[in-house]
């Protein structure tokens, strides 16, 4: 049981970071030396993924164009014997692996943005990645975590992580029956509810495994909230047909679609760049040395 198609939903306008997104994708923030679709794609990859499926926006023009081949910028690496970057250029997207790209045409929300896959997914079992969840896997990226549970169970998967009771909020939480360690079957699911009326704290983050069924049920989901099409209604009623498992991965995940996420993971992947790591956590503790009290000024 192999999945080999992964989706990513990238036309969303990135309103939390303008100016920055004002002419570039929020996908192409980069986090230290890497955009955040890059991290999302090599997860999949990681995971089995060989057809990556983009569904874009009007401004997404740069995404398309960081995962196509630059001849010139190739030719003028190797002119100048950069063999290290080249490589990390020509690695972006690995042999074997192809890349498509669809327009959504109007932006109804994260379950249209999965619908506008169907043609390149056809009757598959495949992955949906939010870019904008960089999860940090401990020993072994997100996406493969699921996928070992995919192998054994072969439903849908949904990556879970509990969060503070006064964040439920911001989240689709689900009510879910232990399985075991760590997974769980999803009983029902609650969009964004008030922490009174949350059935737990499991929140649903953005990694989903799931089976094509979704499509038939998305094609007929009514407009929800925000009056976009929502992914989790068309998930709940998928829930009356099939098992639908909740896992708990080992990571760490940042939010990067808010601004303090973002700064978290540049900071914490910082600590962990082979180049830049033993550099920067000196000045950061110089940093935060000057900020103790009573000690003295850093020199200009």
């Amino acid at each position: 049981m192999r999945i080999r198609k992964a989706v990513f939903p990238v036309a969303g306008l990135g309103t939390r970071f303008l100016p920055a997104t004002k002419a570039s994708a929020k996908e192409m923030l980069p986090v230290v030396d890497k955009p955040l679709i890059q991290y999302a794609v090599q997860e999949a990859i990681s995971a089995g993924a060989q057809e990556l499926i983009f569904i874009t926006g009007r401004s997404k023009n740069s995404i398309m164009d960081h995962f196509d081949k630059a001849y010139e910028l190739e030719a003028e690496l190797q002119g100048r014997g950069k063999e290290k970057l080249l490589a990390a250029v020509q690695d972006i997207v690995p042999p074997g692996v192809t890349c498509i790209f669809i327009r959504q045409a109007e932006a109804l929300g994260l379950g249209h943005a999965v619908l506008c896959a169907w043609p390149a997914v056809g009757d598959e079992d495949f992955y949906v990645i939010l870019a904008d969840d960089l999860i940090d896997g401990r020993l072994q990226p997100a996406l493969a975590q699921m996928h070992r549970v995919y192998q054994q169970y072969g439903t849908s998967v949904l990556a879970v992580q509990r969060v503070p009771k006064d964040e439920v909020s911001s989240y689709g939480i689900v009510d879910t029956q232990p399985v075991g360690p760590g997974l769980s079957e999803i009983r029902r699911m609650v969009e964004k509810p008030k922490p009174e009326d949350a059935p737990s704290n499991l929140a649903v983050v953005g990694r989903y495994i799931l089976t094509p069924r979704i499509f038939k049920l998305l094609e007929r989901t009514q407009r929800g909230a925000g009056g976009e099409i929502q992914l989790t209604d068309a998930i709940s009623a998928m829930l009356q047909e099939q098992t639908v498992l909740a896992y708990e991965f080992e990571g760490t995940r940042y939010d990067c679609g808010s601004k303090l996420g973002y700064l978290r993971a540049n900071v914490e992947y910082g600590l962990k760049h082979p180049e830049l790591a033993d550099e920067f956590r000196a000045y950061l503790e110089a940093l935060t040395a000057d900020w103790k009290p009573g000690a003295k000024k850093a020199r200009a």
